[in-house]
């Protein structure tokens, strides 16, 4: 009985922490609101802010925690091959779904609509899995799934801009970018409803470091091919430096804590 509050506790606050990782995304949707004066240069800062967590919670987190779970199954060759694998698989799979969401700055207006509705798709896809991510590094070790989340929530703010802004001038309504922008908050948490009621049982050490290295991957080819090169055409290199310095800093400081 006691395990058993335990393991409920445990699934609790992995789910919690997995929503609110998704509900940033929302953050994004505030942005509509701002000034077109300083539009630009909160675009330059959240992106490279989120590329300078995710960088770093890859570096410092995902990758070292999944050579850890996958090499108490196999040799420490095994789980160099199977970690770097994942990595690689991660960023395939980024790089697919990437190819298919245009970029925004130079869509037509007349079709910002569809730019909306093909980001949501994508970042829905990268969404699920993360939320499976969240929840079982939260289930296992709670830290890594606080730190996890954290990287999540800064990469899913620009991810809110990414929908809500096409959204809301092709079509002036706020209220329908809201919606649309809720749809892929609510993708995170559904990845850790998928987890707990059909993966939990089967999912293993060896599972989890693979589903990290992967998720790893996937990070750190949205910060080098999409998010920081995004920011070459605001020609704002002074933010760009300072907010990636700040989000890397910004993790590295949970170690201390």
């Amino acid at each position: 009985m006691f395990n058993w509050v335990i393991t409920m506790n445990s699934n609790l606050y992995a789910f919690l922490i997995t929503t609110l990782a998704g509900i940033s995304t929302i953050i994004g949707f505030f942005v509509i609101f701002i000034k077109r004066k300083s539009y630009n240069k909160i675009i330059v800062s959240s992106l490279s802010f989120a590329s300078g967590v995710m960088i770093c919670t890859s570096i410092t987190d995902l990758i070292p925690e999944s050579i850890i779970l996958i090499n108490n199954k196999l040799s420490s060759l095994g789980t160099t091959i199977l970690c770097f694998l994942g990595i690689l698989f991660g960023i395939t799979i980024s790089m697919i779904i990437d190819y298919y969401v245009p970029d925004i700055g130079n869509i037509n207006n007349k079709s910002l609509f569809r730019v909306g509705i093909i980001s949501l798709l994508a970042i829905v896809l990268h969404n699920i899995p993360e939320g499976i991510a969240t929840f079982m590094a939260s289930s296992n070790n709670i830290k890594l799934g606080i730190s996890l989340a954290i990287a999540i929530a800064m990469h899913n703010i620009p991810e809110g801009i990414t929908i809500s802004v096409p959204i809301y001038y092709s079509t002036g309504n706020k209220k329908t970018a809201f919606l649309y922008t809720l749809i892929s908050a609510l993708s995170e948490p559904l990845g850790a409803i998928l987890c707990y009621l059909f993966l939990r049982r089967v999912m293993t050490n060896l599972m989890l470091g693979i589903i990290l290295s992967i998720v790893a991957g996937i990070m750190l080819e949205i910060s080098f091919r999409v998010l920081l090169p995004s920011t070459k055409k605001y020609n704002d290199k002074y933010h760009v430096i300072l907010f990636f310095i700040i989000g890397f800093i910004f993790m590295l400081v949970r170690f201390i804590l």
